[in-house]
């Protein structure tokens, strides 16, 4: 009997022992669960914000700070730090004039020192393996910032489970400015994509760092909207970033015919000139002057925009030669444009929108394919004209560059590429001005209008009354975008089944509205023929 007894009560301390170990890990598992989380990154310990189960780490520095003899030169990675850096505050935005009257800031002012990016987690757990998404901002290269509301990461944490991150890169001069003397000192014989070159090294952070987040640093997702978008093609076209990431997403642009990478040569001229406004003797002198005053110069007349270049080194040759031979990330692709990218009033410049002056615009516009142009965009009647002026303004803007992006990748690489068009219109204004001016409500999805509804925030905005069919748009379009960040495949319960445009016999685009659906693939023959026109004698 005593035997049975000591039996029993050795097993009963076996299970105790086994419960004991099961609780423990699970409470090392949560121990971040508290106000103020901690992670140990490679360069120092963080310390955040629990939102109600969301893990917030704001402003962490990915590089030094680009300033003095920094500026003008390729990132270079972060020091450490003793002790335990507080990530609560969003870190300064990169210099950048007002250029964009939609852009919303809660970053830490304005500054040179800007190179910092931000972690939203639904985990404390080290171990998890989360997908991770990677957002770049928009705004041409010359503005925008990682703390932009409409980019917020809490959503795409809390409701789908994937560690979202915005990085800042520099803009404008600060970020793409080329030079003769900054080729001669740079290791590379490289000068100007500044920017792109943050994007790569905040990658390569990621990468290093991001599972102490709980995510998957071998399931990268990297996603942006319009300049944001433009990004994604340029990391995935260069051999610094391709293989850092499993997967893109594309809302509206590509360098592939937007923002379009430029000649070494033709950007170093650039410089020269830009060297010239600011009355500068030497690159050392322009390096001294303070960032504001080289920002305010960018908006004197005659200095034009600062442009990617082909450097040689983060892009060896030009992009496109890149993606039509195959050597850009071979990774998934989702990728599509809105219905209003871009008014017909654009194109009219404060002239009547009328048949006679349509056809004197494309006359002056395309010349001797004035007519072929007639043909795709026709516009007989007024009401033709306002339709398709609208169409060839969007398309000219930025819709075929995208076009452009989605079909040669689709065409030179193993994997699948995924296009919606994108067609709901922002609903009323909340609290729309009673006034003459005010401009009426657009009758297609005009450019930057998805961005709320891809990362499911809607809420985050309240300029707009959104209905109860703008967060159905929205549940679709996120829970698409979640899909393919998990997956590299946008397919799964409760929503449209959408084939990639490799399937089939004919090419299908996913239509998202209130009534999303797979439909072929509409107005080929307008893409194939601006193709034709920005690319002579290179089928």
């Amino acid at each position: 009997m005593g035997k049975m007894v000591r039996s029993l009560f050795t097993k009963i301390i076996t299970i105790v022992l086994v419960i004991g170990v099961l609780l423990g890990s699970e409470v090392k598992a949560q121990s971040t669960d508290i106000s103020n989380p901690q992670v140990t990154t490679e360069n120092g310990t963080l310390e955040g914000i629990n939102d109600s189960g969301v893990y917030i780490y704001k402003g962490i520095p990915f590089a030094q700070p680009p300033v003095g003899e920094l500026r003008w030169k390729a990132p270079q990675p972060v020091k450490g730090w003793g002790g335990v850096k507080q990530a609560k505050q969003f870190g300064p935005r990169c210099m950048q004039r007002p250029v964009f009257g939609d852009m919303v800031f809660r970053s830490d002012g304005m500054s040179e020192d800007c190179l910092y990016l931000n972690v939203w987690s639904s985990t404390g757990d080290s171990d998890a393996s989360l997908p991770v998404l990677v957002y770049f901002y928009g705004g041409g290269l010359m503005a925008g910032d990682g703390s932009e509301p409409r980019y917020d990461g809490e959503s795409m944490a809390r409701n789908k489970g994937i560690v979202t991150v915005t990085v800042n890169y520099r803009l404008s001069v600060f970020g793409f400015m080329s030079h003769p003397a900054l080729t001669a000192e740079s290791p590379h014989s490289a000068s100007g994509n500044y920017g792109l070159l943050d994007q790569a090294l905040a990658l390569q952070w990621v990468k290093d760092n991001i599972e102490t987040f709980g995510g998957d640093p071998g399931n990268i997702t990297i996603a942006g909207e319009s300049a944001g978008s433009i990004s994604v093609s340029a990391q995935m076209a260069s051999p610094l970033s391709r293989d850092l990431i499993s997967g893109a997403v594309g809302e509206s642009g590509s360098l592939l015919g937007a923002l379009s990478a430029a000649p070494l040569k033709e950007g170093e001229k650039a410089g020269q000139k830009f060297q010239e406004v600011l009355g500068a003797g030497s690159l050392s002198e322009m390096r001294k002057m303070p960032a504001e005053k080289v920002l305010e110069a960018t908006a004197k007349e005659g200095v034009q925009r600062f442009s990617l270049t082909v450097d040689g080194h983060f892009f060896p040759r030009d992009p496109l030669e890149i993606y039509r031979s195959g050597e850009q990330a071979d990774v998934p692709l989702l990728v599509g444009w809105n219905s209003q990218e871009m008014a017909h009033q654009f194109l009219f410049q404060g002239k009547q929108p009328t048949p006679e002056n349509y056809e004197k615009l494309v006359g002056d516009l395309y010349g001797e394919n004035a007519d072929k142009i007639l043909e795709l965009y026709p516009g007989s009647t007024k009401e033709e004209v306002l339709k398709s002026a609208t169409d060839l303004a969007g398309d000219r803007f930025i819709a075929y560059s995208t076009w452009k992006w989605s079909d040669v990748h689709s065409q030179t690489s193993s994997s699948p590429v995924y296009r919606y068009y994108y067609s709901r219109p922002r609903p009323a204004m909340a609290s729309a001005p009673k006034n003459s001016n005010t401009p009426p409500p657009a009758s297609g999805a005009v450019h930057a209008a998805e961005i709320e509804y891809v990362m499911g925030n809607l809420p985050r905005n309240n300029v707009y009354a959104w209905t109860e069919e703008d967060y159905q748009v929205s549940n679709i379009f996120q829970g698409f975008i979640a899909n393919f960040v998990k997956r590299g495949n946008p397919n799964g319960l409760g929503l449209p089944q959408w084939t990639s445009l490799q399937e089939g016999q004919v090419r299908k685009v996913m239509q998202i509205d209130v009534n999303s659906r797979l439909r072929p693939v509409e107005h080929q023959d307008r893409y194939e023929f601006l193709d034709r026109l920005s690319y002579p004698g290179s089928e």
